[in-house]
């Protein structure tokens, strides 16, 4: 019988963006206190203000180990520190310069769970010259948590919800600040308006709307949208469906994304792949085999062929103003 792997936790960001805090408030609750008599072992590939309390980590009963070298933080080395400990679980503080796409677990060890921190007050300088690494470390996080948001302009912060949504949709985003979580989510920070019939949408707010659609989709339920999009057909959708959408461009131009929702045909027209259309439909909720559950289904009105935009391509890229 194969070994059970064992259950690893990531957590990623720059430096001093809170990832040691983070472990070592887990580490003190009595939920995460595991009940084997193995240890846990907290793996430390960098070191940053905070310092992991002697007696919290034997009260928690975790081993810490550091890996100061990107080059030495391979399986052959996790599994020496495997041997050494025979840990039952596995906690990583990755370091934030190193390139994630590097990252590579044993095959004894199984990925649970991938955690970003971002200091807010930083975000934007990150954001605009490492690019490429940060997009690395957010990706296929579970979930996302900006700390640090003191005296930062809500428009600012919803901005960076935007360039972090784009990269990653499925992600819990958390925001913070010295009083708690920060709850973002009115009406009147989008840059249209949810009550226009129909709610007009160009350029980037396309993208927006994706976006907030996918967090709030109970916003826009009867609503009624026009916008251009480009024509695609999954193959794996029923007839009578295609999806009208744009190219995103979320890092750079080898990081592009296809952003639509499906389109119920409603009797029209199909167009053909790639054409650019022009569609005014109305925002429904419908259990849908391509999304595996419910999911938001624009029910046709009107579809115009019409040509290609000046600019067909949203760039996330660039922090929106």
């Amino acid at each position: 019988m194969a070994a059970k792997q064992k259950p690893v936790y990531v957590i990623n960001g720059f430096l001093d963006s809170g990832k040691s805090s983070f472990f070592s408030y887990t580490l003190g609750q009595p939920y995460f206190k595991s009940q084997e008599k193995d240890p846990t072992l907290l793996i430390l590939c960098e070191e940053g203000e905070v310092e992991y309390d002697e007696k919290l980590l034997k009260w928690s009963n975790t081993v810490l180990e550091k890996i100061e070298n990107e080059a030495d933080f391979t399986p052959a080395t996790l599994m020496a520190l495997e041997a050494k400990h025979r840990p039952c679980r596995v906690l990583i503080e990755y370091n934030g310069m190193w390139d994630f796409r590097n990252f590579r677990l044993p095959k004894a060890w199984k990925l649970e769970q991938e955690i970003t921190t971002i200091d807010a007050s930083t975000f934007a300088m990150y954001f605009s010259n490492m690019k490429s690494l940060l997009a690395e470390q957010i990706r296929n996080s579970e979930l996302i948590m900006f700390n640090r948001c003191d005296g930062i302009d809500e428009k600012a912060l919803l901005t960076y919800k935007r360039n972090v949504r784009a990269i990653n949709q499925k992600a819990e985003l958390i925001f913070e600040d010295a009083n708690g979580e920060i709850d973002m989510t009115t009406e009147e920070d989008l840059p249209y308006n949810v009550n226009d019939d129909p709610i007009v949408l160009e350029g980037i707010h396309y993208g927006i709307w994706y976006l907030d659609a996918m967090e709030h989709p109970a916003r826009y339920l009867g609503k009624r949208i026009c916008y251009t999009g480009m024509a695609m057909v999954p193959t794996d959708f029923p007839k009578g469906y295609f999806v009208p959408g744009r190219m995103a461009m979320t890092c750079c131009a080898q990081d592009m994304q296809f952003l639509g929702y499906a389109c119920r045909l409603n009797g029209l027209e199909a167009p053909a792949e790639k054409q650019w259309v022009r569609v005014t439909g109305v925002i429904e909720k419908e259990n849908f085999a391509p999304y595996e559950g419910e999911g938001i289904i624009i029910r046709a009105e009107k579809i115009e062929k019409c040509p290609e935009p000046k600019n067909p391509i949203i760039d996330f890229s660039a922090p929106q103003n």
